[in-house]
């Protein structure tokens, strides 16, 4: 499945395993979710986890961003038709648009008013792994 995640997704789930962000990481991780990414989303993610708040080794991040890059979707994103409220988030929205995503996935779903959304979905962590586990039920039969 196609998403977009969010910075504010991604590094909550590097650095602990526990809760959904870290599932969502794992998931990306085991090949069950491809991340669509432009080069904003590269380099913001890049920057973030640069950080030395977060004590993360150059080295593996430069391994963690190539291997995004080697298995997930560079798209080039379209411009929005309605502009979001902080356009730092619109990156998300429109790679997630542009390679065609089931998703984006954000811990701030209200800077994505539904009327702004262009018909894409957006979920908070919780909220997808909810969505996934119910699109991914074995059928009885």
């Amino acid at each position: 499945m196609k998403v977009a995640v969010d910075t504010n997704v991604l590094v909550p789930g590097l650095l602990s395993p526990f809760g959904p962000p870290g599932e969502i990481v794992r998931m990306i991780a085991g090949g069950s979710l491809y991340l669509c990414f432009d080069a904003r989303i590269l380099t913001e993610y890049a920057d973030v986890l640069k950080r030395p708040k977060f004590q993360f080794d150059a080295e593996l991040i430069k391994i963690f961003l190539d291997q995004i890059k080697a298995d997930g979707l560079s798209v080039a994103g379209r411009p929005l038709t309605n502009r979001l409220l902080d356009a730092a988030d619109e990156a998300f929205l429109e790679t997630a648009l542009a390679g065609d995503a089931r998703c984006v996935i954000t811990g701030n779903t209200k800077h994505f008013p539904a009327s702004r959304r262009e018909g894409m979905l957006v979920f908070s962590p919780r909220e997808f792994l909810e969505y996934y586990r119910r699109k991914n039920q074995p059928r009885k039969g």
